[in-house]
């Protein structure tokens, strides 16, 4: 199969960003992108993307979509949200996390995480770094904002990390960022990067992608 088969096929199967799956509009602007950010918690502990998504969708229909409305929300209506989407065993912690994340957003970036950018000198080395200051977020979560954010900060492209990088060389496509950025339009980047962490995560994907 030609390289342009595979990443069509990639893009159609697998290319869902985890954002467009909940329901956020990526702008640069405040509340999509801490929008981004509660989801990004929500997927950095051992749970499903699928029950991370979902739990995001509720506390944004709760109305909890600005760090300041998530800091004045109450524990419980959190947990109660959480609880909704079956975020379970995990929904008091988060729950805590997500109040003490709010609070360092309106501390230290005043509520807007592109202060967050202005601090990190477009560098993404000192981003993630940056995003690991925010309770409950790893490495991992620090790659899963980089992968999604890069829709709306470009200075981040191509950003294709080791997870997509090693679905890439599976795939026998290219598996750097730079190779994988000569695969497709600047705006598909994440879709790419995203198509292939889920491809990657998703058993037996891979295998059936290299057999077509």
């Amino acid at each position: 199969m030609s390289t342009d088969t595979v990443v069509r096929r990639l893009l159609a199967e697998h290319g869902r960003t985890y954002a467009e799956e909940a329901g956020i509009t990526l702008q640069d602007k405040p509340s999509p992108l801490y929008r981004l950010l509660v989801l990004t918690v929500l997927c950095s502990i051992r749970i499903s993307a699928e029950t991370a998504v979902k739990a995001a969708r509720e506390l944004s229909a709760a109305g909890f979509r600005t760090p300041r409305a998530m800091a004045d929300s109450g524990w419980q209506e959190r947990v109660d949200a959480l609880g909704r989407a079956h975020y379970v065993r995990y929904d008091e912690s988060t729950a805590t996390a997500l109040g003490e994340g709010a609070q360092l957003v309106l501390d230290r970036w005043h509520g807007d995480l592109r202060r967050m950018r202005e601090e990190a000198g477009d560098d993404p080395g000192a981003l993630r770094g940056l995003l690991r200051e925010v309770p409950r977020i790893g490495p991992v979560g620090a790659e899963i904002f980089c992968r999604e954010v890069q829709v709306v900060w470009p200075w981040l492209r191509p950003y294709f990390d080791d997870r997509a990088c090693g679905a890439a060389e599976e795939l026998g496509l290219p598996h750097t960022p730079e190779g994988l950025g000569r695969l497709v339009p600047p705006e598909e980047y994440a879709r790419l990067s995203a198509a292939l962490v889920r491809a990657g995560l998703s058993k037996g994907a891979l295998a059936e992608l290299r057999a077509s």
